[in-house]
């Protein structure tokens, strides 16, 4: 008898319905060599009829088998299906997900080629009551190339993170050599069962194809036993996994895993069930921290260095069994962004809360603010407007009919809403489905300063002001809008502890119809915020709502349906990236060309600055008769001339301005796939002379294949112009580029025409003069002002890593601060918090999106790879570079055109104490590195002689130059 190459185990319970769909994926696989082995856990509708129909149309292929009795769990339906199992590999599906067409075929030549005990590929979750069908792939770092394993220590994320059965396949001689089997008569069987397959395999592979298409269905009435997590029960269950897979690496000495098993613990598991703890009761709440503290005890503290703030703040507080304070936590946690803690101050550092930081015993203390330290989160000096404030309802009325009568305490971090900040608010409710009229609003009664907190009170009467449209707009969210004095802030109404449950459905009167929706029900969102809900109430209502459901099933129905799938298709095309671009280049560039109109960008839309900026106001002082347009990115644009038209960026408007124009001017680059027309002239000004390689020269670009190159020099391309600074950008970027000579436009840049003037100024009259924004920041005038403003940094991955300090910036305002004012101004890619003990001494500047005027402030600079050094050059200033990373940096996958060492016009330190020290010395710096500032400007600027901007409207929009 033929034996079958792999065995696919599938398990079934209750679900006839989905149970074809799952076979026939395992039929329909492209590797011949597969049998089915159906187990049904003694279901009680037709699921092993249905097995056993799929035996009979596939005899040998298909053999079905059912359990004596209800084992309650995936893993005895399992056990039983590895024993009657006879392909050489074993594989496992649930009856509700599907495999992946080459599924089978993949993992079988993995082992075969590797001699692998255990392969595994990749998972995607499709969300099935997602209107798109979403998918999500399950960690897919992991499986971003083949690689084999010979031990799991080689890859402890692999038992970290996948512990999944079902996207693997096994080989069979392996589980019964090794007697494995799933847990019987517990949830999460998964975890174990994975946890002992990894430690035991003597090999492992993984693939980067998709394999299993797990079928996940949030909003379904009978939550599966993951899901159910408001039963103590399920994580009852889950800790005793836990503990079971702790025993399990104990024994095998891998002290190492359990450090990566207890993050993930902190990360994953206990955060699942910490999020839904504001919306359970207090006998739940007592129980699960007895439950979760014991297990805690053992986890290992280095586990909590690897875990974001909330997570770490959240376990602590569960230990300490602090409802006041975690429940905050757990909401802010379940609601990203949020802050719902009124903060403490310390010693010039923040704190989640005042509880725990000042026990008497220092060990306590220690540990509290530790853990509970949020200064690097920012919210003591982000913008109000910017933060997300937690709002938690505190009373809810109805006078069952129309009215409901709110009350709710904005919180208010450190005290940062002032006592004598004049407050007005409005309620808002406004439907989720953005259709037809968008809100309704209703003036706050009372908004009042209460300490911690702002306390509201709002009457609004929905039954004669609320006008759905009904059916369509079923579900509307409340938010309140609060002036704070000059501060505007948004919030969503959390629930909180008030009950919903006694609460009136209140009349409304939809549009559309009264027959099917005639009530607004209050409900609790899954975040546990407020919302309403549309329903119906009445016999009448109930059977029109019935024979509309009804309807909805028939022949009729179905042609709707399909209509509107087809309209929400269309919909969906018309608003996406392909649709633009085919609309831009068959429609907006069939219009004629505006002349005069000239649109600017700055970084991507991200900021108004740079040379597109300084050409701007060039324009703009000259009275040079254009049509502006800026765009911007984002959901507002800040900072922009208000005489100019603003587009969005990848907007229709956009699109269509950067079709007509007659010029493009930006720094960076308009979106890659829009062509250029011949009557529009483009200026690219470029944003910094090159340290690193660029272009053609990267070895990134270099390896990408011939269209990916093809498409990127056509880009490049639709340049007309390039702006330079030296002949080093001649070899450098234009060569990246590959651009003709006849592009370069050897002007130096708009945006240092600024610094060279005032350069001049400085050498005229021998004064340093530093202009209003000295005053706005605050800066003492007896002291020198430096600015730190270094370059981000990349992953390996290529992604954007997160700004940390590389030194101690309160250990620089105790050393340095009586003489120095540190301004730091991060990357436009980064941000930074500042810890309040620095106010004063050390300054935020980031949120100043044009350098230029921070870098004719300074009277130094520190900086590290950062482009602003062949700029802050025309100011012949003393220069220090911080370069604490510099042979990763310089030698990376990209590498530099100079030796930074070498070049120099300032020192070059390594560690934090040669950079404090190198401070201490300022003065005799920047007379000893004179000579070195001017051959650095003569190479990097020769062109920069303040008059870039003069030329450029010169050349292109007045009339001498045209």
């Amino acid at each position: 008898m033929h034996v079958p190459d792999v065995s696919v185990v599938v398990i079934v319970y209750n679900d006839a319905e989905r149970l074809p769909a799952a076979v026939q994926s395992v039929l329909d696989q492209t590797l011949h060599g597969v049998e089915v082995v159906i187990v049904d856990d003694c279901s009680k509708d037709a699921s092993y009829a249905v097995a056993q129909e799929f035996e009979a149309a596939h005899p040998g292929r298909v053999r079905a088998f059912r359990l004596p009795e209800n084992s309650g769990g995936c893993g005895a339906p399992r056990n039983h299906g590895i024993r009657q199992a006879t392909g050489t590999y074993v594989m496992f599906l649930d009856s509700d997900d599907v495999l992946e067409r080459n599924a089978c075929r993949n993992m079988l030549a993995a082992a075969e080629r590797t001699g692998s005990d255990l392969v595994s590929g990749m998972c995607v979750r499709v969300h099935l009551d997602d209107r798109w069908r979403k998918t999500t792939e399950w960690y897919p770092w992991i499986y971003s190339r083949t690689r084999t394993l010979e031990s799991i220590t080689e890859y402890p994320d692999l038992l970290v993170y996948d512990t999944l059965s079902t996207n693997k396949c096994y080989r069979r001689a392996f589980l019964l050599e090794q007697g494995l089997e799933f847990p019987v008569g517990i949830h999460y069987e998964d975890l174990l069962f994975s946890a002992q397959a990894y430690v035991s395999a003597r090999r492992i592979t993984l693939i980067p194809n998709r394999v299993y298409f797990w079928n996940v269905v949030e909003k379904a009435s009978a939550k599966s036993i993951s899901n159910r997590r408001h039963e103590i029960e399920n994580f009852v269950h889950r800790m005793e996994i836990h503990r079971r897979v702790d025993e399990l690496l104990a024994a095998k000495g891998h002290t190492a895993l359990k450090t990566a098993k207890d993050t993930k613990f902190l990360k994953h598991d206990l955060v699942l069930h910490l999020r839904d703890l504001p919306l359970l009761g207090d006998a739940y709440r007592r129980e699960f921290a007895r439950l979760a503290n014991g297990y805690l005890a053992g986890i290992d503290p280095a586990a909590y260095e690897n875990v974001n703030h909330l997570q770490a703040i959240c376990a602590y507080l569960l230990g300490k069994e602090d409802w006041d304070n975690l429940l905050p936590a757990a909401d802010a946690m379940a609601n990203k962004g949020r802050l719902s803690s009124p903060l403490a101050e310390r010693d010039g550092r923040v704190y989640w809360c005042a509880q725990h930081i000042d026990s008497p015993v220092e060990a306590e203390a220690t540990e509290g603010r530790r853990i509970l330290d949020v200064t690097d989160q920012g919210f003591h000096s982000t913008p109000l407007s910017a933060l997300r404030l937690g709002n938690r309802l505190v009373s809810y009325a109805d006078d069952g009919r129309g009215t409901v009568t709110l009350s709710g305490a904005v919180v208010n971090p450190l005290g940062r809403i002032r006592p004598d900040a004049e407050l007005k608010a409005s309620l808002e409710f406004r439907a989720r489905r953005q259709i037809g009229v968008r809100s309704f609003s209703f003036p706050v009664a009372t908004v009042r300063h209460a300490g911690d907190s702002i306390e509201w009170t709002a009457t609004a009467d929905i039954g004669s002001t609320v006008r759905p449209l009904g059916i369509i707009d079923a579900v509307w969210d409340v938010r309140l809008k609060l002036t704070a004095g000059a501060d505007w802030i948004t919030t969503r109404v959390a629930v909180g502890g008030v009950d919903l449950e006694k609460a009136t459905r209140l009349r409304v009167r939809p549009r559309l119809t009264r027959l099917v929706s005639d009530r607004f029900e209050p409900e609790m969102t899954r975040k546990g915020n407020l919302s309403y809900v549309l329903t119906a109430e009445g016999p009448a209502a109930v059977r029109t709502r019935t024979l509309i459901d009804s309807a909805m099933q028939g022949k009729a129905a179905g042609v709707l349906k399909r209509s509107l799938r087809f309209a929400l298709k269309a919909r969906r095309s018309i608003g996406s990236g392909e649709q633009k671009v085919k609309v831009y280049h068959e429609v907006f560039s069939k219009l004629p060309i505006r002349k005069g109109t000239v649109v600017f960008e700055s970084h991507m839309g991200k900021q108004y600055s740079d040379s597109p900026k300084a050409i701007y106001e060039e324009m703009v002082r000259q009275g040079v008769p254009f049509e502006p347009i800026w765009s911007y990115a984002g959901a507002r644009p800040t900072g922009f001339p208000p005489e100019a038209t603003l587009v969005k960026r990848w907007s229709w408007p956009y699109l269509r301005a950067l079709a007509q124009a007659e010029y493009w001017i930006d720094n960076q680059g308009f979106p890659l796939a829009l062509a250029k027309r011949p009557g529009t002239t483009y200026i690219q000004t470029w944003h910094g002379s090159a340290l690193k390689r660029m272009g053609f020269h990267e070895p990134r670009t270099k390896a990408q294949g011939k269209e990916a190159q093809d498409r990127f020099q056509t880009a490049i391309d639709r340049f007309d112009h390039f702006l330079i600074r030296s002949e080093h950008d001649t070899r450098t970027l234009a060569r990246a580029f590959r651009l003709r000579d006849e592009v370069l436009l050897r002007t130096g840049y708009p945006r240092n025409d600024a610094l060279v003037e005032a350069h001049r100024a400085e050498a005229h009259s021998g004064e340093r003069v530093r202009g209003p924004l000295a005053a706005e920041l605050g800066i003492d005038p007896e002291k020198k002002v430096l600015l730190y403003a270094p370059t981000f940094r990349t992953s390996p991955d290529g992604s954007v890593e997160g700004f940390e300090f590389p030194f101690d910036v309160e250990e620089f305002a105790d050393r340095l601060g009586d003489r120095f004012t540190l301004l730091v101004r991060t990357h436009y890619l980064n941000s930074v918090s500042l810890p309040p003990s620095v106010a004063g001494r050390v300054i935020d500047v980031s949120r100043y999106h044009d350098v230029t005027p921070l870098l004719a402030l300074a009277d130094g600079l520190i900086t590290d790879y950062s482009s602003v050094m062949f700029d802050y050059a025309v100011l012949d200033r003393p220069m220090l570079f911080f370069a604490y990373d510099y042979e990763r940096y310089a030698t990376d996958i990209r590498g530099t055109y100079f030796d930074l060492k070498e070049k120099a016009p300032g020192p070059v330190v390594a560690t934090a104490d040669e950079l404090l020290q190198a401070l201490a010395a300022f003065e005799e710096a920047d007379a000893k590195y004179a000579e070195a500032r001017q051959r650095f400007l003569t190479e990097f600027g020769e062109y920069d002689r303040g008059d870039a901007a003069r030329q450029i409207v010169a050349k292109f929009f007045t009339r001498s130059g045209k």
